[in-house]
């Protein structure tokens, strides 16, 4: 199996390390490499691993100039794609922008709902609100700008597109990404626990919910 090249790392202050990456598919089988190997207890006392959109920062490494040293000869495959837990979320695709994406995509907007359920994502990292996951799974050629003019207010649980990421919006909040559909999912809930629905490296499916 063909292997990750080398990646870059950079001490960050004492106790800290950043691997920089090509792309999120490396990001996320380094991430799930790290993962591995600190459940192994080959990391050491790290307290947190942080992937982003082309890094992952280590926190908490007693000795990250040796540690960023052993990751260099580390041998790492690609993930395979059924790796990781898979999370299915029912969706209405009722976007308003639905058709706008249609025609970016070339295709019809009932093909759209299609398209969108038969691509398994992965959630490649988070942030922008708790709870909201940035997922690649996306081919190239169905990435979609972002909105010229952002809304000031995006209802929460809206399926969301923009550039080579999908999203749920967690909460209500002002956003300029397409949208394409909405669901009933709760993306964050202190009470549970996980309190986040999507965490790095879960697959995520998206299913067409029918019409009552």
């Amino acid at each position: 199996m063909r292997t990750l090249r080398t990646p870059r790392t950079l001490v960050v202050g004492t106790q800290a390390l950043l691997i920089e990456l090509d792309s999120a598919e490396q990001v996320a089988a380094f991430h799930a490499e790290l993962l591995r190997r600190r459940d192994a207890g080959d990391l050491g006392p790290v307290r947190d691993l942080v992937p982003a959109a082309r890094t992952v920062l280590l926190d908490g490494v007693p000795d990250p100039a040796a540690l960023g040293a052993r990751i260099a000869s580390w041998e790492v495959p690609p993930l395979t794609r059924r790796e990781g837990p898979l999370v299915t979320v029912a969706v209405r695709f009722d976007g308003p922008d639905l058709a706008e994406v249609a025609r970016l995509w070339g295709v019809a907007a009932g093909e759209v709902p299609g398209i969108v359920a038969a691509t398994e994502f992965r959630v490649a990292f988070c942030g922008f609100a708790p709870g909201f996951g940035y997922l690649t799974g996306l081919p190239e050629r169905l990435h979609v700008p972002r909105r010229d003019t952002p809304r000031t207010a995006v209802p929460a649980g809206s399926l969301a597109l923009a550039g080579e990421y999908a999203g749920v919006y967690p909460r209500s909040s002002p956003g300029g990404w397409q949208l394409i559909g909405s669901t009933d999912a709760v993306l964050w809930d202190p009470e549970r626990e996980p309190a986040a629905l999507f965490a790095p490296g879960v697959r995520v499916r998206f299913a067409q919910e029918e019409r009552a």
